[in-house]
Order: structure tokens, then C-alpha cells, then sequence
């Protein structure tokens, strides 16, 4: 690859990645034309170098698929190319060869076979289990299905669709689809004529939890660009959570580094449900909501604790001092639980005859203004959040 800004006169062959890249979802032969259709990435570092394609002026890279079965369609244009031989060697980003690293082989590169693909003799039907039908109209509705890697033609389609996570997941991954322990959710646009367009799609790993119970991890969550801000992400979680809930091997419900947009839905859906349960009317009882939360919703135990501080905040009088204040100090207490076990720990190292530049070594210290100064930084964000999910509670 060239080095970016090496010579003044190449600049103009440098593109952004985000600006040049263009998705979109084909029906008809019109939308190929269609510029309100286009979504470009949110992320494309892990194709690009530093989100850069260097070589081409004007580029354009498109990237189309049709919405149910996922045949993709790429055409890379653009108005001029680096050439080595006037720019001092200096040859152009093999961008075929860098999406390959990420796309499956069997896209299309002529449109015309592209627009064949539109109109097929069998029309899509999605995959496994139908679980959840969401927000019918005169003219469409949403359905959810289950389904897992041994149905016979999902794990080729899961190989088109999991690599729009490189592109809409910050540092996404691509998981083992030859692990049978892996179980996946699509959340699908059925059209009044009976059209399917996928519209998102969580998957979960069943971890092992001694003796005969399982611990389901939500992996991936991934709404499209086209569908999001339609309450989707929350209707596909729900489904999850209600088929989770109903296996009685399942022990609790845990969640892989989720993304803060991802934990405040997590948040809002889990306060939500926990609302719902009788028990929970009076939010002042942490051992009560906490063991429900654990027992009806399967939530750990991390997850119900923050769930019973939010519904704590949510009718806690933040302009009475003393409730406040036991709040804040409740909250905070926990949060300082950790540095606490550190100082024991530290503690013990010294009973051990370890010295002062060894116990720095082992675990940095802070003075106590410094520690006061994060633990406040840490509630008043954690508070912020919270303020978000009571928010959002308030228009149900």
C-alpha cells in the first residue's frame, strides 16, 4: 500500500472508505437508480487501512443486495487510476482482493444477471422456527424466527448476511457457524404479497453451567440501517429473551461486550419487564427485585442489580436530600467495591513481605482524592444512563 501524503501531487487519489461505499437493498429494477436508498458503512477499518483506498479519483464502490435471499451485486467505478509508471511506482489498493477477505465468493459484477436475480420462480421462505409477528399493517408486518446452523441452506445465507457486521459493528468478528451450540434470531419485512426482506438478526451461544444447566450469551445484535428507529432492536430482544426464559436449562442470560447503544436498549428492556411483575411495586426492596429479576428474567446477577438501582432512581425524589443522598450512596458503594477488594488484596501482599515498589508493581495506587474524583465520574455517568432508560420508561 502507498503511504498516505508521501508525494502532494497523489493526494487527490485518496478516497474515504465511508464516503466511496454505498449499500443498498434492491427489489426492483428502479432501485438500482434509486439514490434514497443508499446506507453507507459505519465502520470500514477493518477493510480499509486507516478507512482510506488510495489509487482512484471520484471512487465509487457499490455494494447491493436483494433483501431475501442476499444475492449481492458489486461494481467498483471511478474517473481515474494511479498509474505506476507516471507516479513513481505507486500502485493502486487491490480493492477486489481486500473485500474478498470479508465477502463470500458468488457476488455478481454484471447488473443485467443482477436484475435476473430479482424476479425468481420460488419466492424466499426465511428459515427455522417462526416466533414473534410484530407491527402488522394493511401492507406489511415483521416476523422473528429461531433457527440454528443445521437447516438446511442457512449457513451459506448466514455467510452473506453476517458481513454487514464488519460494516455496522464496531471490531465485529465472524463466529464458527461448525460450533452447533450457536442458535440464531432473524427478524424479516413480510410484505402484504408475501415478499420477505431481512431486517436484523441477534445471535447466542449456549455456554455450559455445571451440572445440567446452560448460560446463553447474546454475541451479535444487529438491526439494519434501513429498519432501525422502528423499535425493531427491541422487539427482536424481547423474542430472545421470551424463548430464553421458557428453557427451563437455562440458568441466566448474559450479554457479549455490548455496545453502550446496545446496553441502554438491554437496560430499558429489562426495566421494562421487571416492571411488569407484580412484585416489583415497590422498587425500595433490592434483595425482592433482585432475586425476581434472577429468577423470572434469568438476568445475572450484575444485570439485576443494575436494573433494581434504575427503578430505585425512577422513584427516588432527586430533590429530597436524604433519599437522594442514600441513593447515591448505595450506588456508589458498589462501585468502590472493587477498589476496596484491591486494598485487601494489596494488604495481603504486604503481610507477605513485599515492598513498597512491588505492591506500586502489582496494582498501581491512588491517592484517596484521585480515587473520590473517579468514583464520582463513575456515578455521575452511570446516573446519567440510568436517566436515559427512566426516560424512555416514562413514554410506555
Amino acid at each position: 500500500m502507498f503511504h498516505y501524503g508521501a508525494e502532494e501531487e497523489l493526494e487527490g487519489f485518496v478516497s474515504s472508505a465511508q464516503d466511496s461505499i454505498e449499500f443498498k437493498f434492491v427489489e426492483k429494477e428502479a432501485d438500482i437508480f434509486n439514490d434514497e436508498l443508499v446506507f453507507r458503512p459505519e465502520f470500514t477499518h477493518q477493510v480499509f487501512e486507516n478507512e482510506k483506498i488510495f489509487g482512484y479519483k471520484n471512487l465509487k464502490i457499490k455494494l447491493y443486495y436483494t433483501p431475501d435471499h442476499l444475492t449481492s451485486f458489486i461494481d467498483i467505478h471511478y474517473d481515474d487510476k494511479v498509474n505506476p509508471r507516471l507516479h513513481q511506482g505507486a500502485r493502486p489498493d487491490n480493492i477486489f482482493k481486500l473485500l474478498l477477505n470479508w465477502i463470500p465468493e458468488g457476488f455478481l459484477t454484471n447488473q443485467d444477471h443482477f436484475i435476473s436475480k430479482l424476479t425468481r420462480p420460488h419466492p424466499f421462505t426465511p428459515f427455522g422456527e417462526l416466533l414473534h409477528v410484530h407491527g402488522e399493517t394493511s401492507d406489511h408486518r415483521y416476523e422473528i424466527y429461531k433457527v440454528d446452523i443445521s437447516s438446511v441452506g442457512f449457513k451459506e445465507y448466514h455467510e452473506k448476511l453476517q458481513t454487514f457486521l464488519i460494516w455496522f459493528v464496531d471490531a465485529a468478528s465472524y463466529i464458527d457457524t461448525d460450533d452447533d451450540k450457536w442458535t440464531f434470531y432473524l427478524i424479516f419485512k413480510r410484505s402484504s404479497a408475501g415478499q420477505y426482506a431481512i431486517a436484523g438478526y441477534a445471535t447466542v451461544y449456549a455456554y455450559y453451567a455445571y451440572p445440567d444447566k446452560i448460560r446463553p450469551r447474546i454475541s451479535q445484535m444487529l438491526i439494519l440501517p434501513p429498519y432501525q428507529r422502528k423499535g425493531l432492536g427491541g422487539q427482536l430482544l424481547q423474542a430472545v429473551y421470551d424463548d430464553l426464559v421458557s428453557d427451563t436449562r437455562v440458568l441466566d442470560i448474559t450479554v457479549e461486550d455490548p455496545s453502550d447503544e446496545f446496553t441502554a436498549l438491554r437496560d430499558y428492556i429489562d426495566c421494562r419487564n421487571a416492571l411488569k411483575l407484580s412484585s416489583t411495586s415497590s422498587p425500595l426492596h433490592s434483595n425482592e427485585i433482585e432475586k425476581n429479576c434472577q429468577e423470572k428474567l434469568k438476568l445475572s446477577k450484575r444485570q439485576s442489580r443494575r436494573v433494581y438501582e434504575i427503578l430505585r432512581l425512577r422513584v427516588t425524589d432527586r430533590r429530597q436530600s436524604k433519599d437522594y443522598r442514600d441513593f447515591r450512596l448505595f450506588v456508589k458503594n458498589r462501585l468502590n467495591g472493587p477498589y476496596k477488594k484491591q486494598q485487601k488484596d494489596l494488604e495481603k501482599l504486604h503481610t507477605r513481605g513485599l515492598d513498597q515498589s512491588e505492591l506500586v508493581a502489582a496494582a498501581p495506587l491512588l491517592s484517596g482524592e484521585e480515587r473520590m474524583r473517579l468514583l464520582q465520574d463513575e456515578y455521575e455517568l452511570l446516573e446519567t444512563q440510568y436517566a436515559a432508560v427512566i426516560e424512555k420508561l416514562a413514554t410506555d
